[in-house]
């Protein structure tokens, strides 16, 4: 009976220790887990003085990792820029300059002591800002390598395209929203061109024509029901406007017939000139934002190779990422869907082989400026566990002043609750809610997706597809949350996922 009872007891001892051991071995896989992929959290401060960067730095060294230096002013001042990343890595956070392409003679001047002078700690260059929302919704200069060709995209969706054919004459056609098509040609005056990504100045391609009166230019209007209006003039006065009729007449300013001006077979047809539109595809489009976005990151030549280039953005990631940039932080603010946001930057950076994180940035355009503390921290939370590598928090506005700018104690303290409750929390684990199912998009649909009507490459307006496309996104992202990823259709889109959705199922042939 004693040897039975020992039996037990030793039977039991040892299953103890294999569930200690096994314990042990989970925790501290979990720990290894964590550690595998860094992680960063921080805040990004725009102030204008050392003193008040220094304050901030105080303030968050102790439940922080990162800072992010985005002074407009001080990018400038090589000085003042080293003393504070001195700070900050001394407090032993990270960091994160941002330069833009107005700023270039700074940058190359902070690269060459930069990844000598703090190592590790230094991060990388966040260049330039929101290049997929600006390319939605603000005026673009596109320049096609191919035909040599300045593209124009108005904020009303106009596209302007001008190309010298010669060495001095000018050709300049306007599509309009309309279906008019416009070609004006010229004498080849001074231009003053804009490189690919610089705004547009005004409307008439930055011509600085000369003052001669002489000069004299054609105008000719393509309309969609085959009228063609075609105007010649000089800088001081119009000398007249003919009207073409697809019926065979021909009048003039007055609508008097004429018959000694031709006729209209001596035009290109509307269709013909329509053709020579150099973005008539999505993928033209595609292909133009990657190929401006390349020559702009251009700056980062093979000597700069190995710096980490960051950007943020609320549209594009997935051509974000296809011109270069190793990291986009997606904005989260203006009331965004959380889940929405993570699924297209997730599923633009993981079939990329890149980095991704999250920014939180405004939700008013006028103070608080941002979210409630409780919210941003529900935030950081859920980027943390779907995966993101960063979780940085925007901290500018116009008005701001001291060296907290935007940010509240209650920021500050859902950062803290941030950093001790999730980020040193073995229990919580980054990246512990996975992308298991795709929602494939079609190739180079480059929509804004921030409605149904939002506009597609900020050249069309919504179209059937885009509704149909958000019905089916809005049913994906409530059944599947966090799980989802948002993807365009790619060769490779399958490799990851367990369930893939398209948003038109294929057809069966």
């Amino acid at each position: 009976m004693k040897r039975v009872v020992l039996h037990v007891v030793v039977a039991v001892l040892l299953i103890v220790i294999v569930l200690i051991a096994v314990i042990a071995i989970v925790r501290d896989g979990s720990t290894e887990s964590k550690s595998v992929q860094p992680f960063y959290v921080g805040v990004t401060f725009s102030g204008g003085s050392v003193a008040d960067a220094k304050l901030l730095i105080d303030k968050v060294k102790d439940y922080t990792n990162l800072f992010v230096m985005q002074s407009g002013s001080l990018m400038y001042d090589l000085n003042a820029t080293e003393e504070i990343c001195d700070y900050a890595v001394d407090a032993g956070l990270n960091i994160i300059l941002s330069y833009t392409h107005n700023s270039r003679g700074s940058l190359y001047n902070i690269l060459n002591t930069a990844p000598t002078r703090w190592g590790n700690h230094f991060l990388g260059i966040y260049y330039n800002d929101e290049p997929g929302g600006k390319m939605l919704d603000e005026e673009r200069t596109l320049y096609n390598p191919t035909t040599q060709q300045f593209i124009y995209k108005m904020q009303d969706k106009t596209i302007q395209c001008s190309i010298s054919n010669s060495t001095t004459q000018l050709s300049h056609t306007i599509y309009s929203m309309s279906g008019a098509i416009t070609t004006r040609t010229r004498p080849l005056p001074v231009f003053d061109w804009h490189r690919p990504g610089d705004p547009i100045v005004n409307d008439d391609l930055d011509i600085a024509t000369s003052p001669a009166d002489d000069i004299i230019f054609s105008e000719t209007v393509y309309y969609p029901n085959g009228t063609i209006c075609y105007t010649t003039s000089n800088a001081s006065s119009i000398d007249r406007t003919l009207t073409y009729q697809p019926d065979g007449r021909v009048q003039d300013d007055f609508g008097y017939l004429v018959s000694d001006q031709g006729n209209i077979s001596q035009f290109q047809t509307y269709q013909e000139v329509y053709s020579l539109l150099p973005v008539q595809t999505y993928s033209d489009v595609a292909y133009l934002y990657i190929v401006n976005q390349q020559d702009g990151l251009s700056v980062f030549d093979d000597s700069l190779s190995s710096i980490r280039l960051f950007t943020s953005d609320y549209a594009l990631y997935w051509w974000d990422y296809q011109s270069g940039y190793d990291v986009v932080f997606a904005q989260l603010g203006w009331n965004n869907s959380v889940v929405q946001e993570v699924g297209l930057v997730r599923g633009a950076a993981s079939l990329q082989g890149k980095s991704w994180g999250m920014i939180i940035t405004w939700t008013y355009t006028h103070p608080p400026y941002l979210i409630g503390g409780e919210e941003m921290y529900s935030q950081m939370c859920a980027s943390y566990e779907a995966g993101a590598e960063y979780v940085v928090v925007f901290n500018y506005a116009g008005d701001m002043s001291g060296a907290f700018g935007t940010l509240q104690e209650e920021h500050f303290c859902a950062l803290e609750r941030f950093w001790v409750d999730v980020v040193q929390n073995d229990d919580v684990v980054q990246g512990g809610i996975r992308s298991e199912v795709a929602l494939v998009l079609p190739k180079d649909y480059g929509w804004g997706m921030r409605g149904s009507e939002d506009n597609i490459w900020g050249l069309w307006n919504a179209d059937d597809t885009s509704r149909q496309i958000w019905v089916q996104l809005q049913n994906k992202l409530a059944q599947y949350g966090l799980k989802l990823d948002i993807i365009f259709d790619t060769p490779t889109h399958g490799i990851k996922y367990n369930q893939i959705y398209y948003w038109q199922p294929p057809k069966i042939s």
